[in-house]
């Protein structure tokens, strides 16, 4: 199936706890390793013509704790793992910055789904909190919460569809938008629920208060270009693959 044929035509994801796993305010591409399934989920919809790109919160710039070099550095080794992508979409705001592209805010969305050519309503964004998941819905776009250990009870509770892992999230697609809450599992129902099992290790606090790893997984090097929106290059349009540097939830960023 094409993506003519399906209406579904371009999928978003969340960058840190979705495609890869979360490193807090990652600046060193060294430390980028995929989650389980991202490599083949992406590749499957690029094989049936269905776009792909990332939408990110990165607090870290706001907090001078990363800089734009840094984000565009990690993405590049993201594109260069598991890409390429389509898009780019990143938001380097801080979480009392008052940006209307910092998720849950809808401006990261609607921007990519432009980039791409695709309606807010022909998208789907797959994340794994809640405000991944609402910023899709403010969009008119449709939301697949994938569950890890941060996501919170009350965020699987309330997405209208709930994937076990990414793989799974992205065959539901293939046919077009999801239909089901608990969409066709490849694991046990209960993966979909609830928060995973807990940390012994330290964590650190998130944007939105909640802890997060102090871990550093490990892989290798380089990102795309980063711009915020509403800059030059945003009012210009740049290139379909650039990034913005607009927003990230504010968990590992």
């Amino acid at each position: 199936m094409s993506a003519a044929d399906s209406p579904v035509k371009a999928v978003l994801f969340d960058r840190d706890g979705t495609l890869v796993h979360d490193v807090p305010h990652n600046g060193d591409p060294d430390l980028v390793r995929p989650v389980d399934g991202a490599r083949e989920a992406v590749a499957l919809l690029r094989a049936h013509g269905i776009r792909v790109g990332v939408v990110t919160n990165q607090s870290g710039v706001a907090r001078g704790l990363i800089s734009d070099g840094d984000v565009r550095r990690v993405n590049r080794r993201i594109d260069d793992l598991i890409g390429p992508f389509d898009v780019w979409a990143v938001c380097p705001h801080g979480p009392d910055d008052g940006c209307h592209c910092r998720k849950p805010q809808p401006g990261l969305i609607l921007w990519a789904a432009g980039r791409v050519c695709a309606a807010p309503a022909d998208c789907v964004v797959i994340g794994d909190i809640g405000a991944d998941t609402e910023a899709a819905e403010r969009a008119g776009a449709r939301g697949i919460l994938v569950p890890n250990d941060r996501t919170r009870p009350q965020e699987s509770a309330a997405a209208a569809h709930v994937a076990p892992d990414l793989l799974t999230a992205v065959r539901a697609l293939l046919t077009g938008p999801p239909t089901g809450r608990i969409l066709a599992n490849e694991r046990p129902i209960e993966t979909a629920y609830g928060p995973g099992p807990a940390s012994t290790g330290p964590r650190t606090a998130d944007d939105d208060g909640r802890p997060g790893p102090a871990q550093t997984p490990s892989a290798t090097a380089p990102g795309r270009g980063v711009f915020r929106p509403g800059d030059a290059t945003h009012r210009d349009g740049g290139a379909a693959r650039g990034s913005v540097v607009g927003g990230r939830r504010g968990r590992s960023s």
